[in-house]
């Protein structure tokens, strides 16, 4: 049995004016870390193309940075559960800062082989990923001390984690113009920094996690605890649903921002900064909509909203392309794709915090993370080989054909019916 969350009308305690001011503080570091995380998905694919010259070698990056979500989604999760979520969020952003921040270092002083950049990708976000679950898992926590309603928290929390990538993307396009794409890497390392340094020092204790409910107590091996994420994803319908429609569409979206879209604004912007503007538009448009969900969002039928959002969100982008609208046209269309896809990540993560426990939250996460990022890496493999093959058209139609098949899912299956209970 799950801890109750509290209502909007009735806080669980009394609580000072402050009281959501933890929470601030962890959303503050957790969007600090994600415009550094905006600037890399933006320059690396990009610098790889210029050192490269190849649409494929492009994609072999991309895999590189989404194979460790993969791996540090399922071990993180576990290692997150056992050394606790602050610990280890700081020694994550830590270890990731000091990757990203080789990078440039290397590249600028003896040289950056493309075999070696591959590993430094790869380790980046092998660091990334448990640090990105240990602050998810601690939203639900603060949100329960500042007395906010779950999807209200979530909501807000992706509205920081889009206002980031907003800036992080603009942010992109400002550096690639003005320092390079190398030299933009710095400041992803400076940001991972800043957020360490929140969430060690300035971030108080969650009270919530004092009265961490003992109904559901991990096995004590590290393999046993792995093996229990997995086990609560598989026997929960809803979980298991959710993980087969993401995979899917993170597949397409993973060979759209690290394949197509980048090969597409080099067609614009012979600098590929026109990709900053993709980002941003997409970002500002998925701003709005997670802020429309945290006013709106526990009113509204949760299975119609994810259909509807999915619909949106991935097709509309390919289609303005396929149509060869002008660029302005493709901005608006991304502007309308974000704005859809705003209230996906808060309405899935509502859902997912009223079910799991709080004792293997990090894992469970970690085992999502693992199972939505699966196709990631083949998604981005896929994109490099087959536009360097038959072209970017032939690819964005596809993209579109599989992306609407995957978003009427939900309509179908009863599993789905728990996303009617708000």
């Amino acid at each position: 049995m799950t801890r109750p969350q509290p209502s909007e009308q009735t806080p669980l305690v009394e609580r000072s004016r402050f009281a959501s001011f933890p929470l601030i503080v962890l959303l503050v570091a957790h969007g600090l870390s994600l415009v550094g995380n905006a600037v890399t998905v933006i320059v690396v694919p990009l610098y790889v193309l210029e050192l490269t010259g190849s649409v494929a070698a492009t994609g072999v990056a991309g895999a590189f940075a989404t194979v460790p979500m993969i791996i540090g989604g399922a071990l993180g999760g576990v290692l997150v559960d056992r050394f606790g979520f602050r610990r280890a969020a700081v020694v994550a952003d830590l270890a990731s800062g000091v990757t990203v921040l080789a990078i440039p270092v290397l590249a600028l002083t003896s040289g950056m082989p493309f075999g070696l950049l591959l590993l430094l990708v790869f380790l980046s976000g092998l660091l990334d990923t448990p640090g990105r679950t240990a602050k998810e898992a601690l939203v639900p926590d603060f949100a329960h001390d500042a007395g906010i309603v779950l999807t209200r928290a979530t909501a807000v929390s992706s509205a920081i984690s889009r206002s980031a990538t907003l800036l992080g993307a603009a942010g992109a396009s400002i550096l690639l113009v003005s320092i390079g794409a190398l030299n933009s890497l710095f400041v992803d390392a400076i940001t991972f920094a800043i957020s360490a340094l929140l969430i060690g020092v300035v971030l108080p204790r969650a009270r919530a996690s004092d009265a961490v409910s003992s109904e559901v107590s991990g096995p004590a091996s590290m393999w046993a605890q792995f093996l229990d994420g997995i086990g609560y994803v598989a026997k929960t319908p809803i979980i298991r649903s959710v993980v087969a429609l993401v995979v899917v569409t993170n597949l397409i979206d993973a060979a759209g921002f690290l394949v197509l879209f980048p090969v597409y604004s080099r067609s614009v912007t012979p600098d590929g900064s026109f990709l900053g503007l993709i980002m941003g538009c997409f970002a500002g448009g998925a701003l709005a909509g997670a802020l429309l969900f945290a006013q709106f969002g526990h009113r509204l039928p949760r299975r119609a909203l994810l259909v509807g959002g999915f619909l949106i969100a991935g097709p509309v982008p390919y289609l303005a392309i396929l149509a060869e609208l002008p660029p302005v046209a493709v901005l608006t269309a991304m502007l309308a794709a974000g704005l859809a896809a705003g209230s996906l990540n808060p309405l899935l993560s509502a859902t997912l915090y009223e079910i799991v426990p709080r004792a293997i939250r990090a894992r469970v996460l970690g085992t999502l993370t693992t199972g939505v990022t699966a196709g990631m890496p083949l998604g981005s493999l896929l994109a490099g080989a087959t536009v360097e093959v038959w072209g970017l058209t032939p690819v964005l139609i596809g993209a579109v054909v599989v992306y609407v098949i995957a978003a009427v899912a939900p309509l179908f299956g009863k599993s789905w019916l728990a996303l009617k209970e708000a």
